[in-house]
């Protein structure tokens, strides 16, 4: 048994050391990602609010990638920066995800890569027909 198929999206900032996403049977997990622009490692400004708002269109398009959206999420892990970003990061989150979320669970006072303020890892499933 493989270890599922990995997925590198062009376009989508990555450190080498990981694939954006894996594939396993009808889970997709996507690795923690952060509010970078297209092509490039620096994070996006304006602070919580537009990272996180970037992050999960980096997820969308890492999502849309494994022939999946936003709406196959079903557990995300956020990670803060500093916990008094809670309710910005919350907000861009519902402007994104909307009125349906999947599961989710924030942690805060986390030291994330690139000084970003946020960092969010997820879970897909989308059944393999």
């Amino acid at each position: 048994m493989g270890a599922g198929t990995k997925i590198v999206v062009p376009g989508v900032a990555r450190l080498p050391a990981f694939c954006h996403a894996v594939i396993a049977g009808d889970f997709i997990y996507v690795s923690g990602m952060l509010g970078a622009k297209a092509d490039s490692m620096d994070l996006v400004e304006g602070g919580i609010g537009p990272e996180t708002r970037q992050t999960l269109r980096n997820i969308e398009t890492i999502l849309a990638a494994c022939d999946a959206t936003l709406d196959d999420l079903v557990k995300a892990s956020v990670y803060l920066h500093d916990m008094a970003d809670f309710a910005a990061m919350n907000e861009a989150w519902l402007d994104i995800v909307g009125d349906d979320p999947p599961a989710r669970i924030t942690v805060g006072r986390a030291d994330l890569a690139l000084g970003a303020a946020v960092e969010i890892d997820s879970i897909a499933y989308k059944p393999r027909a």
